[in-house]
């Protein structure tokens, strides 16, 4: 096990720009499926059409889908191969820490079954490549990776979330690790510079919720206008703004990361609002959410002492393909 986590830290390929990303994770998928045998397939591949899909979770749980653990070194290659053609470098960096993350937590709590890099699970839904519809996922604690693909309309990321317990890591070989550091390091700056700025409605209120709202909701929703809105703010501070938001589209291909971004974009950058909840300083428990029109992210680190980070993006009419899919679809469905 060891040797496989270090070479998913290590072993970072480009992606193929060349080709299209729907393209590479259909090749993938396909690759993964033919290396599994008929009992592995059958836990592996799951109906479009099967209410699992949207069974978002990021807590540790057995999921539908075939786990990691039950893999040989070569179909975790090819599981792996799936997740890399989605993510970004950075994004694939990220996952793999998230998962390294794992053995620490068993060391510290005594728990190597629940705490367990290899229990996350891979499920293909549908047939890669079908033009009407398809996806997989790659999930299991603090990581959720879903993908939904519809042939001329698009892609689908979201829900997307990654999570870090420790949030820094504070002994050991990994000491000093904030695998989520970017995400709170950018939004603490933002907010304080927006503080001195007089912009004192960026912090909401003074104690931050215990998790982040939207929790393993199926459904995404907007949460009340809270913070500062973009309109507000100057060129500078707008741009700030816009570089944290990236940090969690920058999870995907870069390709995939930029035609999020035009979208969100189109649908108003002066509309989007971000507000902080608790104390601005390290190491005090916090929690902040950027909110647009068609867009939720948020990330709260309350637990553990504050040392334990959530971070997660939605989609209101987006998450898992439904606006690429359709009210047909969700007739059938």
């Amino acid at each position: 096990m060891k040797k496989f986590l270090i070479s998913l830290l290590l072993c970072l390929p480009l992606p193929g720009k060349e080709i299209p990303a729907a393209s590479m994770s259909a090749a993938a998928a396909e690759s993964f499926l033919a290396a599994l045998d008929p009992a592995q397939k059958t836990k592996a591949a799951l109906p479009f059409t099967s209410d699992e899909r949207e069974n978002f979770r990021y807590t540790p749980r057995d999921r539908a889908g075939l786990p990691l653990k039950e893999m040989t070194d070569a179909q975790r290659d090819a599981a792996m191969k799936l997740v890399d053609s989605a993510l970004s470098e950075k994004g694939k960096l990220k996952a793999a820490q998230i998962m390294s993350l794992e053995s620490i937590l068993a060391e510290i709590e005594k728990n190597p079954e629940k705490r367990d890099s290899t229990r996350y699970f891979v499920a293909v839904f549908g047939t890669p490549g079908d033009p009407k519809g398809w996806g997989w996922r790659f999930e299991g604690h603090h990581l959720s990776v879903n993908l939904t693909f519809v042939e001329g309309k698009g892609i689908s990321v979201t829900p997307s979330f990654m999570g870090s317990n420790p949030g820094e890591v504070r002994e050991g070989p990994k000491k000093g690790l904030r695998v989520l550091a970017a995400e709170e390091d950018l939004a603490r700056t933002l907010t304080i510079t927006l503080l001195a700025a007089a912009k004192t409605d960026v912090i909401f209120s003074e104690k931050a919720p215990a998790e982040i709202l939207s929790f393993e909701n199926r459904k995404a929703t907007a949460h009340d206008p809270v913070g500062v809105i973009s309109s507000d703010l100057t060129g500078i501070q707008r741009s700030a703004l816009l570089t944290l938001l990236s940090e969690y589209t920058g999870r995907y291909r870069p390709e995939v990361a930029a035609t999020d971004m035009a979208k969100i974009k189109a649908a108003g950058i002066e509309k989007i609002r971000f507000g902080w909840a608790g104390g601005t300083k390290p190491g005090e428990p916090y929690y902040y959410r950027i909110q647009g029109p068609t867009f939720l992210m948020e990330a709260a680190n309350t637990q553990n002492n504050a040392n334990h980070v959530h971070a997660t993006w939605r989609s209101f009419d987006g998450d898992f393909g439904r606006d690429l899919l359709g009210e047909h679809f969700s007739g059938e469905h």
